[in-house]
């Protein structure tokens, strides 16, 4: 379940890519391919889950509060279902694309 600090979250990470993708940043403007904003992407699902890992590894050994621990995992799973949401956009696409007559 999301909550309130794991939505702002998501909304800044969206901000900041339309920022750098805007209207006027067309191809010949300078800024971040889609590749770089995938991989940008993917980079930030994978520091989620370490610092799910991290928050996990520091409850086991007393360290950590278990707030914390949900709050990282929830954090990591709505990462994690963003990123599959979109794959699954981009492979329709590009079945739709694969469909389309020449």
């Amino acid at each position: 379940m999301a909550s309130p600090t794991i939505a702002a979250n998501a909304y800044a990470n969206l901000a900041r890519v339309l920022q750098n993708s805007g209207p006027g940043k067309g191809a010949e403007a300078p800024g971040q391919s889609f590749a770089s904003v995938l991989k940008d992407a993917v980079g930030s699902v994978m520091e989620s889950g370490r610092k799910s890992d991290a928050q996990s590894v520091a409850m086991a050994s007393g360290k950590a509060n278990v707030m914390d621990v949900v709050t990282a995992v929830a954090e990591t799973d709505v990462a994690v279902s963003t990123l599959v949401s979109v794959r699954d956009r981009v492979i329709q696409a590009y079945e739709d694309i694969m469909k389309m007559p020449i």
